[in-house]
């Protein structure tokens, strides 16, 4: 499954595989409910001034960190789970993000975990053991 979150700033990819007994739709709302409390709870304690940019006039909530129709993808062969981890891991050093100068100098980024057996993101797997 291929997952992509963002607003006009920021935005996030995964590559996720979804275990057959949970819903794809449960797993995302899951997910962002869980983050958005987290970003929420970091605003509050360090960086007030930022919490109100993320306020929003619904009735279910005060605040939104995630876009509510974010992009679902089912990645159904090897072939295109490398297409989209190759975009994911160049992604922040193209277009207007230029957030390093080569993929190996993103910090948030696989791009280590796969090229160099970096094991920082202890939460990785490689995408090759679902193939076996």
């Amino acid at each position: 499954m291929y997952q992509e979150l963002k607003d006009e700033h920021n935005h996030l990819h995964l590559l996720w595989k979804i275990n057959p007994e949970h819903s794809l739709e449960n797993v995302q709302r899951d997910f962002m409910k869980y983050t958005g409390q987290m970003i929420k709870f970091d605003l509050q304690k360090n960086h007030t001034q930022l919490l109100e940019h993320f306020q929003v006039n619904l009735k279910d909530r005060i605040y939104q960190f995630w876009q509510r129709n974010s992009l679902n993808k089912l990645l159904k062969s090897r072939k295109v789970i490398e297409q989209k981890l190759d975009y994911i891991h160049n992604n922040p050093v193209r277009g207007k993000w230029m957030l390093a100068d080569n993929p190996l100098k993103y910090h948030f980024s696989s791009v280590r975990f796969y090229k160099e057996d970096n094991r920082e993101f202890n939460f990785l797997t490689h995408y090759m053991q679902h193939f076996e």
